[in-house]
C-alpha cells in the first residue's frame, strides 16, 4: 500500500517512504508520552537505594502527613513465579491530611489514590523513578471520580513530589 499515492506530483524513493512511514507510525505514540502524566527521572543510585532515599523523603515529611503505606516488589513476586523480571519496586504513599476528604465525598477515588511512585531498572542497567504528575491527579484523576480540579493543590504539592523525588535520585 502506498500512503502517498493520492498526492499528485509527490515522488518519493523507497528510503523516504520508509521513513516517512516510520515517522507516521511514531507520532501517535509520541503525543501518549508527552500527555501521559508521567514524571521520570534517572536516578544515581540502585533500585534499592533510591527507593529508600524516596521512603526517607516521604518519612521526613511525616508531621505534615506524609506517609508510606507499603512496598511491593514486582520482581520477587516473579521470581516466586519462576519469572525473571529486572527491578521494580511500587512504593505506595500518600498524605491522608490531603485525601481522606476526597475520598469521604467520592468513594471511588480510593482506587487511585494513594500515590505510587516505581522505581525501575531499564535493560541497560540504569535506574529510574517514575510517578505520576500533580496535575495529572488533579486534572484527570480527580475529575473522573467527580472531583473538581484544583490548580493550586497541584502547584503545591507537585513541588513536594518533585522535593520526594530529587532526595532519592540525587
Amino acid at each position: 500500500m502506498d500512503l502517498f499515492a493520492g498526492y499528485r506530483g509527490y515522488e518519493m524513493d523507497w528510503v523516504s517512504r520508509v521513513a516517512a512511514t516510520a515517522f507516521l507510525c511514531l507520532v501517535p505514540q509520541l503525543s501518549f508520552s508527552a500527555d501521559s502524566g508521567l514524571i521520570t527521572k534517572e536516578s544515581k543510585h540502585s533500585v534499592s537505594e533510591t527507593a529508600q532515599r524516596f521512603e526517607s523523603a516521604v518519612n521526613d515529611k511525616s508531621a505534615n502527613g506524609w506517609m508510606v503505606f507499603t512496598e511491593i516488589d514486582h520482581a520477587a513476586a516473579a521470581e516466586k513465579n519462576g519469572l525473571k523480571l529486572r527491578p521494580r519496586t511500587v512504593i505506595v504513599y500518600g498524605n491522608p491530611k490531603i485525601s481522606t476528604a476526597s475520598m469521604q465525598k467520592a468513594p471511588t477515588v480510593a482506587i487511585d489514590v494513594p500515590l505510587k511512585a516505581l522505581v525501575w531498572e531499564d535493560d541497560q542497567g540504569k535506574v529510574w523513578l517514575t510517578y505520576n504528575s500533580a496535575e495529572y491527579i488533579q486534572d484527570y484523576v480527580y475529575p473522573r471520580h467527580g472531583l473538581p480540579s484544583n490548580p493550586d493543590a497541584a502547584k503545591a504539592t507537585g513541588s513536594v513530589l518533585a522535593d520526594f523525588a530529587q532526595k532519592a535520585t540525587d
